[in-house]
């Protein structure tokens, strides 16, 4: 089996436009939860969202701007920044072995509600003729394949929340086989419509807005959170085989070594500890890591109550006494849940974290949920952190648990 480099690194998110001003204003503790003023979001209970500082205009002409959905427009400009840090040059590489790996939840969405309001409100037939290649679910996949000729497997996962946490897990999968020498891996999403947050609020898992501070509306593992807040964006990671990456010469940033998979096959909401520790057990074993070697966890932690209880008792179970000892932070509490995005955003995050020695904080912490008593690095990040693996956790309606581990490349050398 191939080894996974991780060469290249983007993200258009909540925060940040790139990679390295994101995890600052995320080691500084900042949120990009606001209060959504638009007329349109007026009758919602929690008007509440992370959004993306990013216009479309200013990176594609207008004809090809029609052809995409909010999604697409993000996940074109995130890979197109991992290319880049890779320095990855595909006209020089075989095309039929370098593919795409996305995740995503709602797909194009904003076409789809906007398509719908046509119909259905403005009683009209004229719906735009892009729609359906606009709304499709695949269509950012498919954009970034041909924006740089990639012939190789261009696949679009689709499991809820930990939808990109798969598409990144299963293009390693391909990359160890020997089947590909580079897939463009990661997630994105725009959820951000009044008819997404009208059906999340439906089903009350929507964060109450915080009275004083919008932005602190999103608490992760505290006594006092309500629930969660949508964020929109997208993050890629470039994948490569081991050897591949080493003959171009290229900047290795990480190593992608543990994917672990499982499912909870009780209910279609409630998440169990069973399933989660069996995930994280698996991505261990694929690792062929000891727990003692996990110096950081970057939790699943929505903020909803049973999501964090049940995820704090599963990594207790994997982990045992050791538990207390890992540092584990939601970053969720400052960027949002970018549904199907999240898990690449936060593996961005983990491998950030590898390389800078800085663990960021869980914000919002005043007051922890006695169930919830592990070291969530409240309120402040910490700095001078010496991390050599790395674990990202990402569970889903549905069921489907997704866990990556992430190596240093010095700590793997030393290992």
């Amino acid at each position: 089996m191939g080894r996974v480099a991780v060469t290249g690194l983007g993200v258009v998110a909540p925060l940040g436009l790139c990679v390295d001003e994101f995890f600052a204003n995320l080691a500084a503790g900042r949120s990009g939860i606001r209060q959504l003023t638009e007329p349109r979001f007026a009758s919602l209970r929690s008007p509440l969202g992370a959004r993306a500082d990013f216009d479309g205009a200013a990176h594609f002409p207008a004809p090809q701007l029609k052809m995409l959905d909010r999604v697409s427009q993000l996940a074109l400009a995130a890979s197109a920044q991992a290319i880049g840090d890779a320095r990855l040059d595909f006209a020089g590489e075989c095309a039929d072995r370098c593919g795409v790996s996305l995740g995503t939840g709602m797909g194009g969405a904003a076409t789809t509600d906007e398509g719908y309001h046509i119909i259905y409100a403005e009683r009209s037939d004229r719906v735009k003729p892009y729609t359906v290649l606009a709304s499709m679910t695949n269509a950012a996949a498919s954009w970034i394949g041909i924006g740089h000729g990639l012939c190789g497997p261009n696949l679009t996962y689709s499991t809820a929340c930990s939808s990109s946490a798969v598409a990144l897990g299963e293009a390693a999968r391909r990359i160890r086989c020997g089947e590909v020498d580079v897939m463009v891996a990661g997630g994105a999403e725009a959820p951000l419509t009044f008819g997404v947050l009208r059906a999340w609020e439906a089903m009350r898992t929507i964060a109450a807005m915080d009275a004083h501070d919008p932005s602190a509306s999103c608490r992760p593992f505290a006594q006092t959170r309500t629930g969660l807040v949508l964020g929109e964006g997208a993050a890629f990671a470039v994948l490569e085989d081991w050897d591949h990456a080493l003959a171009r010469g290229a900047r290795i940033r990480a190593e992608l070594t543990g994917y672990g998979l499982t499912t909870d096959a009780g209910h279609i909401t409630r998440p169990t500890a069973a399933g989660q520790a069996a995930a994280m057990r698996a991505a261990l074993a694929s690792a062929r890591l000891p727990c003692e070697a996990v110096d950081y966890i970057n939790a699943h932690g929505t903020a909803t109550a049973q999501n964090d209880a049940v995820e704090t008792a599963a990594i207790k179970e994997v982990f045992g006494d050791r538990a207390y000892a890992i540092p584990v932070s939601s970053t969720k509490s400052m960027h949002g849940h970018l549904l199907g995005a999240a898990g690449a955003l936060e593996f961005v995050i983990a491998v950030a974290c590898l390389e800078r020695g800085i663990v960021p904080p869980t914000m919002h912490l005043d007051r922890p949920d006695p169930a919830c008593d592990l070291d969530y690095v409240a309120g402040t990040a910490r700095t001078g952190a010496r991390l050599r693996a790395v674990m990202s956790n990402s569970f889903a309606f549905g069921g489907t648990n997704a866990v990556l581990i992430a190596e240093s490349v010095e700590g793997r050398r030393a290992g």
